[in-house]
């Protein structure tokens, strides 16, 4: 296993972020954490672990500068900023498709929160680079029209004691005419899968999405 701390370069920030990659990875899955996280998220770095341990690598990265993190910190509003986080996001997965290291293998996207909708976003702008989607208790209502022009294959994951995001991710696959996707729904399981085993099955759903559909790619 490789791992690298590493600095992304984008063209309105320098984010830092950690590199993770088996030995001839099947493919790299780039997180987008949630509402007032970040790349050290113990939930998404757990479900990072269990998908390195499948073969596929791994870039977890802060979506927001140091300088902008203290400003959401205080204000809560970056995080809410859905077009800040998916030009974010979309400038990785141009760092992923253009770095040595990751270059040509299949890229897929994880979200948790307000991360699923950059995720989303995202992958409707890069269509052909982005090979599936992952959301873990995500907003993909944020994503807002988006959603109409996502091909990639989607799938998201909510507890059942997660009422109100359950109803929003479940009226969100309506709007996915164009794209593959499923909705898991976690027994026992609230927001934060915070509850023994939910988080293990969050993340065997995830292995099993992206070891599918990053070794065959739905065209749109």
């Amino acid at each position: 296993m490789e791992t690298a701390n590493v600095t992304l370069g984008l063209e309105d920030a320098a984010l830092p972020g950690d590199l993770a990659l088996p030995d001839r990875p099947s493919g790299v899955v780039l997180f987008a954490h949630g509402s007032g996280s970040s790349r050290h998220s113990p939930r998404n770095r757990a479900v990072a672990a269990g998908l390195n341990r499948a073969g596929i690598g791994t870039l977890l990265i802060d979506l927001l500068t140091a300088q902008e993190g203290e400003v959401d910190d205080a204000t809560r509003e970056l995080r809410f900023d859905i077009d800040l986080l998916t030009r974010r996001l979309v400038g990785a997965v141009d760092w992923l498709a253009a770095e040595p290291r990751t270059a040509g293998t299949p890229i897929g996207l994880f979200g948790a929160s307000t991360g699923a909708a950059a995720a989303l976003a995202a992958a409707a702008e890069r269509p052909a680079e982005v090979g599936a989607v992952v959301s873990r208790g995500g907003r993909p209502d944020l994503a807002g029209t988006a959603l109409e022009r996502v091909h990639t294959p989607v799938l998201l994951i909510v507890g059942a004691r997660d009422p109100e995001v359950l109803r929003l991710n479940d009226r969100a696959t309506d709007r996915m005419r164009r794209a593959t996707h499923r909705l898991e729904i976690v027994p026992g399981a609230s927001h934060l899968f915070e509850e023994p085993g939910t988080l293990e099955q969050a993340t065997d759903m995830a292995v099993r999405w992206f070891g599918h559909y990053l070794k065959h790619p739905v065209t749109a």
